[in-house]
């Protein structure tokens, strides 16, 4: 049963809280100067200091706490001037101190919120806190039948924990949720949001409610979700589940749960620990962080221009529409190259249909990133400004002029079309004779406009461009071409 059709059916409401986990593209590591690159062979990036050798002391890492500050002051958070960091303690085989250092009673940045837009809706997810803390190892379970290996390479990565108030009502919102933390990240450059690698990791707090109801119900956490549609469908699984659950007069035990992305459901993975289960106490061996207003200022001013600001910018100063400006800001790496691209031409609509159009669909169609696009954005806005001087037709300049940059893109534009005998021929003479061929080509088509067909004056159009090889001006073979049928 799916998560609309029990609410539909039950009356109930989910009500969500997400924990997501950014692993910060930093240098080091938290709190020693180990690497922490991704993809090193198991147990390569460690030092007495991350393998908790005794008599050692951690250091802070001074990206950590800038990066925290920049995603907080994108999420509309207030910063805690005054902030410390604590001791989470339990045992796993992959915490090799045994503790984890985190902030618990005192997170660098709180009350906050991210704007979300869904098919139905627009609203905004608080945030409680966003801290900082060092991340755990990694237990491999699947390379050893009898064994689990333990990869400490991850163990004192430097984290951000996002934590929102449980504003959310559905999987569709969660979803929508992550997807705009995930292009946050990318946009700050804090994070590179790939969640098959493990860079961005969500809990998921799940409890339902009869609709009208103030009280929360019983939740229980998924843990570790690892993509985002894994995310939306653990939610609408484990709330019907919850629904039925209840529906049958049985109770809601808190308990941390797994989800199984092949077949979809939830189980058991122990039961919840409580806050006080992790005996939290100020870390003794890291001086607490003080944050002054300059600096917090400095981060400020040197932001990038994020999505929500971009958006306002090219649907209000640009003229573009809701598509095309949620498609521009999807990707920071687009927007990039789109910003370059503006600064050469003023057609903003053309630029944005080249984005979205050749270029978008060469970068799909050959698996690469726009950074390793190598026509220039000049390039592309020459192409455009010789459209818009009726110097070569779009269709001439997006399947031949642009295919031929794309091999040669150190070329011009305006040589590389010459090169290929691209630009109209203004010629109306010889315009009159393809037109009079097609026409001959056509006799039935053209007894059919006159009985008032008129619809198929497009037909003839296709056919003299094609003939023409598309060097001809279009408005004008369009309107010599209307004018000889209706003699």
């Amino acid at each position: 049963m799916t998560i609309e059709t029990a609410q539909l059916q039950a009356g109930y409401e989910v009500v969500i809280g997400l924990e997501v986990h950014a692993q910060l593209a930093t240098a080091s590591k938290a709190f020693c100067s180990d690497s922490a690159a991704f993809g090193a062979k198991p147990n390569r990036h460690v030092s007495p200091v991350s393998l908790g050798h005794p008599g050692t002391l951690p250091f802070i890492n001074k990206k950590h706490i800038e990066f925290a500050v920049k995603l907080g002051l994108a999420t509309h958070c207030q910063i805690r001037e005054y902030n410390f960091f604590d001791r989470k303690n339990y045992f796993y085989a992959d915490l090799p101190k045994g503790y984890q250092i985190t902030q618990d009673a005192a997170a660098i940045c709180h009350t906050g919120f991210i704007g979300i837009k869904t098919a139905s809706e627009q609203k905004q997810i608080r945030l409680n806190r966003i801290h900082m803390e060092e991340d755990a190892g990694k237990s491999i379970h699947d390379l050893d039948e009898a064994n689990t290996l333990i990869d400490l390479n991850r163990a004192g990565v430097p984290l951000l924990e996002i934590v929102t108030e449980p504003d959310l009502r559905s999987g569709e919102e969660a979803h929508a949720f992550l997807s705009e933390i995930r292009r946050l990240v990318r946009f700050l450059g804090i994070c590179d949001g790939n969640m098959e690698e493990g860079s961005l990791r969500c809990d998921a707090n799940i409890s339902v409610r009869k609709k009208g109801e103030t009280k929360y119900g019983t939740r229980c956490e998924v843990k570790n979700l690892n993509s985002i549609k894994n995310v939306q469908k653990a939610i609408e699984f484990e709330a019907a589940r919850q629904i039925e659950l209840l529906e049958r007069g049985e109770t809601i035990e808190q308990n941390t749960l797994n989800f199984d992305a092949d077949t979809g459901t939830t189980s058991v993975l122990r039961s919840k620990e409580m806050a006080n289960d992790y005996r939290y106490f100020p870390e003794p061996d890291l001086q607490p962080i003080v944050l002054t207003e300059a600096y917090i200022k400095e981060i400020r001013r040197n932001l990038p221009a994020l999505p929500e600001e971009l958006y306002e910018k090219y649907t209000q100063q640009l003229g573009l529409n809701d598509y095309e400006a949620s498609v521009l800001t999807a990707d920071h790496e687009l927007v990039n190259y789109f910003e370059e691209l503006i600064k050469e031409t003023s057609n903003y609509k053309a630029a944005a249909h080249w984005m979205m159009g050749s270029i978008k669909s060469y970068l799909n169609t050959h698996t690469v990133f726009i950074g390793s696009f190598l026509v220039k954005p000049k390039t592309i806005a020459e192409v455009i400004q010789l459209v818009d001087e009726g110097k070569i037709s779009i269709t001439v300049a997006a399947h031949q002029l642009f295919q031929e940059l794309v091999r040669h893109p150190e070329k011009s534009a305006t040589e590389t079309a010459a090169a290929l005998n691209l630009f109209i021929d203004r010629n109306e003479e010889k315009l009159d004779l393809i037109i009079d061929q097609v026409l001959q080509l056509h006799p039935q088509k053209v007894s059919e406009y006159k009985k008032g067909k008129k619809g198929i004056l497009g037909m003839f159009m296709g056919e003299v461009m094609k003939l023409s090889k598309g060097k001809i001006d279009p408005k004008t073979a369009n309107r010599v071409l209307a004018e000889k049928l209706e003699k």
